[in-house]
């Protein structure tokens, strides 16, 4: 069963949709009323003109485009980007360019991948001491290479 998620669409872009069926995530466009350059190692907020409200317990992500990473080096500077179910501003992408060449976003341009995901919140234990694995404290590398 889909989950059920509000939103008004103040651009002239169509809503983020599917690209296929075993897609987990939907691109979302720009809405510029005109190109936004981002020179190397700029970044910026840029606006969709997509408000929503996602049901408790949800969560939407904004992650970089592989494409756009690829070839231009245009990434999200926040990645992934959570946007909370009591968030109800527009949605936004914070882009930064991480290419040599200037970088032109223009409307409709798709820039980001959206993702809905399920939220698990926590109560903390506190304790004097934690179960012990054969891991134990070991990290950044400590598994191998």
């Amino acid at each position: 069963m889909p989950v059920i998620i509000r939103v008004n669409n103040r651009s002239n872009n169509p809503l983020p949709a599917y690209a296929t069926k075993g897609a987990s995530g939907m691109d979302i466009a720009a809405y510029v009323k005109q190109p936004i350059v981002l020179e190397p190692m700029q970044w910026r907020a840029i606006p969709t003109g997509l408000y929503v409200e996602i049901p408790q317990g949800y969560e939407i992500q904004l992650r970089p485009r592989s494409g756009l990473a690829k070839k231009y080096g245009i990434t999200l500077l926040n990645a992934p980007a959570t946007i909370d179910s009591d968030y109800r501003g527009e949605i936004q992408v914070l882009l930064i360019n991480l290419g040599k060449q200037p970088f032109e976003i223009y409307n409709g341009m798709r820039i980001a991948q959206m993702v809905v995901a399920p939220v698990v919140q926590i109560q903390w234990q506190v304790v004097e001491q934690l179960t012990p694995t054969q891991r134990g404290s070991g990290g950044f590398g400590s598994t191998g290479i």
